[in-house]
């Protein structure tokens, strides 16, 4: 899949291969985390209803983990983000590169009278 683009946005842009390949990846991880997020909030409902005393005490340190998994979740946002980014300022670079070359080949093509 190296080299290959991906032409699935409405303007016409293409994303390389690899950076595609990052969004798969990152989005897979996000899912995981949701997931395990998921069990933890369920698990902390069921601790709080409860009542025990430990199982309160429990519902600390399940938070915390909660709490570091939503910052990993924005972490790989803020990644894909960044990622998504550089891919637009390079491949816009492309476009305006290759725009400037057939601008200058058209510059030096003579229009002959009929």
């Amino acid at each position: 899949m190296e080299g290959d683009t991906y032409s699935g946005l409405d303007n016409g842009t293409q994303l390389d291969g690899k950076v595609v390949q990052i969004f798969q990846k990152s989005f897979v991880q996000v899912q995981n985390i949701l997931d395990q997020n998921r069990l933890l909030i369920n698990e902390i409902n069921q601790n709080h209803e409860s009542k025990i005393p430990d199982n309160l005490s429990r519902n600390v340190g399940l938070i915390r983990e909660l709490n570091n998994n939503i910052r990993r979740v924005v972490d790989l946002y803020a990644d894909l983000s960044s990622t998504f980014s550089k891919s637009m300022d390079t491949s816009s670079e492309e476009d305006l590169s290759v725009a400037i070359r057939s601008d200058a080949k058209a510059g030096h093509k003579r229009n002959r009278p009929v």
